[in-house]
């Protein structure tokens, strides 16, 4: 028999072809003074992805993340890395694509964000950063409920 090789008729195809940072930022605006205070920060930890196609089933995908440490109101130090990688992609609906590249991809990319902010932290002569895990499907699932709800709430007509 010959093989074929129909990616449609093989099931979906997702492979990892690249991994990279794209961009590194570290603050630290209120040292050395900032070395003095008493180590009881406030930090703040922000998330957040995107992706785009870059030809046909070939996405680039970047985790943003952002960690702020401070210390009453003055910034201990402000940490942000885009994580970013390029996937392969093909013979995925619409609904299991999006998935892909809002979840899975962004689940896979995570651990080396966390090593990066990690390291500038440490480098910054501040305690060990290490943030915890994140639930990417959580995440994924909330912001399609925010837009279904948002898409219910501009299709109620206005009395």
């Amino acid at each position: 028999m010959a093989e074929n090789n129909n990616p449609e008729q093989n099931g979906p195809q997702f492979a990892l072809q690249r991994i990279y940072t794209k961009d590194i930022s570290f603050e630290t605006p209120n040292s050395p003074a900032i070395f003095t205070v008493k180590w009881e920060p406030a930090i703040n930890v922000e998330i957040n992805s995107a992706n785009v196609q870059l030809q046909a089933g070939l996405f680039e995908v970047v985790l943003t993340v952002t960690v702020t440490a401070k210390l009453g109101d003055k910034t201990a130090y402000l940490a942000e890395v885009k994580q970013a990688g390029i996937f392969v992609m093909a013979g995925f609906n619409e609904q299991d694509q999006g998935g892909m590249l809002n979840s899975y991809c962004p689940n896979l990319l995570f651990p080396y964000a966390r090593e990066v902010i990690s390291d500038l932290v440490s480098k910054g002569s501040f305690p060990q950063m290490l943030l915890t895990p994140i639930n990417f499907d959580a995440l994924y699932a909330q912001h399609l409920q925010q837009q279904a709800a948002q898409a219910a709430g501009q299709e109620q007509p206005v009395h």
